[in-house]
C-alpha cells in the first residue's frame, strides 16, 4: 500500500504535498527537519489533510506530481474537499 497525503501548517499557511508508504512517519520527520533540502523546512506545524491510499506506488508519484506541476492553493484546496477529483484525474490517465 502506498499513499498520497496533503499536509497543512497553520503557521505558514501552505500546502504540502508528498507520498509514502508510511505517512505517520513520514509527517513526524517533516516537523522534526528530517529533510533539509525540502519545503517542509519551513514549518514544524504540519498537520494531515489528507490522505489517499493505492495499490501502486506509481498511481501515488502520478498524482503527487500532478498536484504539484498544477501550483494551486486553490486546486490543493479543492482536492481536500472533494478527493474525488484525483480519482477522476487517475482515471482519465489510465484510459
Amino acid at each position: 500500500m502506498h499513499c498520497l497525503y496533503i499536509l497543512f501548517s497553520k503557521t505558514v499557511n501552505k500546502y504540502y504535498v508528498g507520498e509514502s508508504h508510511n505517512v505517520a512517519e513520514r509527517i513526524l520527520k517533516h516537523n522534526n527537519h528530517s529533510y533539509s533540502g525540502s519545503f517542509s523546512k519551513i514549518a514544524n506545524d504540519w498537520e494531515l489533510c489528507l490522505k489517499l491510499d493505492f495499490d501502486k506506488k506509481s498511481d501515488a508519484v502520478y498524482l503527487e506530481k500532478f498536484i504539484k506541476r498544477m501550483k494551486s492553493k486553490i486546486f490543493i484546496q479543492q482536492i481536500v474537499s472533494n478527493p474525488d477529483i484525483l480519482i477522476d484525474i487517475l482515471s482519465k490517465k489510465e484510459a
